[in-house]
């Protein structure tokens, strides 16, 4: 049986003729920590989207803890312990931040409807501990009785991470959990996710905070325009010419542009001045 919980071979999704992923083959070994980097429009949220079965894939196989996932639905991939947050904030406001983790975090079975409304659910403390012990990580004890409308956007990014911990899947896909975080949030959530390693889970991070993303993972894959440009440890990441080139290209190419305009105009000034 393999070792990786999570693994992708020549995984493609097409979008009108645009192969936004590109024959993407990937691997998260169990209990690693594995980063995606890439620059915007890389393909890295259509990836996730992809293996969670937001969006089919073209061609290609993905496979979690053995098992061929390309035929099961988003909610089925989610009970076999395949679980994301998102970078558009997916929680229930009419639900208190304790309470929208206990939503994930308790099974759901065919029949937890009828017990729902008969208000003859169970409770579980192992739930209860998985949802405190989650509360405590992300640093939202003193918001657990909050309602997510109340909170910053930061911490209301902070409640998805802790939400998405609370269900304590086999694997955790991260999209872009620093994004519109503060310093001290991004610095609690940095210090806190490799702790989630000790809980019997793997992790998956995307991010665009690449000092995060080389900070925290064993692993790291390189995308851009839908292909896997380059993989390894973040020291070899670090310093990859094509790493450099896909992030820096652009930023490199307009300041290209502008000493080159600077100097056409200190050019004709000279000229100006000459005639």
């Amino acid at each position: 049986m393999s070792d990786n919980v999570l693994e992708t071979n020549g995984l493609t999704v097409t979008f009108g003729g645009l192969n936004a992923n590109d024959s993407v083959n990937l691997a998260v070994p169990k209990g690693s920590f594995v980063g995606l980097i890439g620059p915007n429009g890389a393909g890295k949220t259509t990836f996730i989207d992809a293996i969670t079965g937001y969006v089919p894939m073209s061609a290609g196989s993905a496979t979690f803890d053995g098992q061929d996932i390309g035929e099961l639905k988003p909610h089925e991939r989610a009970q076999a312990g395949l679980v994301r947050t998102f970078q558009s904030l997916e929680l229930f406001e009419d639900l208190t931040v304790r309470d929208n983790l206990l939503v994930a975090a308790y099974p759901t079975k065919w029949y937890s409807f009828i017990l729902d409304m008969l208000h003859l659910t169970p409770t579980d403390h192992e739930v209860e501990e998985r949802v405190n012990w989650a509360l405590d990580i992300m640093g939202l004890n003193n918001e657990a009785d909050a309602m997510p409308t109340d909170l910053s956007h930061g911490r209301r990014k902070l409640v998805g991470v802790a939400r998405a911990l609370a269900a304590q899947p086999k694997l955790i896909l991260l999209d872009e959990p620093a994004a519109g975080l503060d310093t001290a949030e991004s610095q609690i959530l940095g210090g806190h996710l490799r702790e989630f390693l000790d809980h019997d889970m793997s992790v998956f991070l995307i991010d665009h905070d690449m000092g995060l993303v080389l900070s925290v993972c064993d692993y790291i894959y390189v995308l851009d325009f839908g292909q896997i440009i380059a993989e390894g440890t973040p020291a070899e990441i670090r310093d990859n010419p094509s790493v450099k080139a896909a992030y820096l290209g652009e930023q490199a190419g307009e300041i290209q542009a502008q000493a080159g305009e600077a100097q056409r105009m200190s050019t004709a000034k000279d000229g100006e001045v000459t005639s």
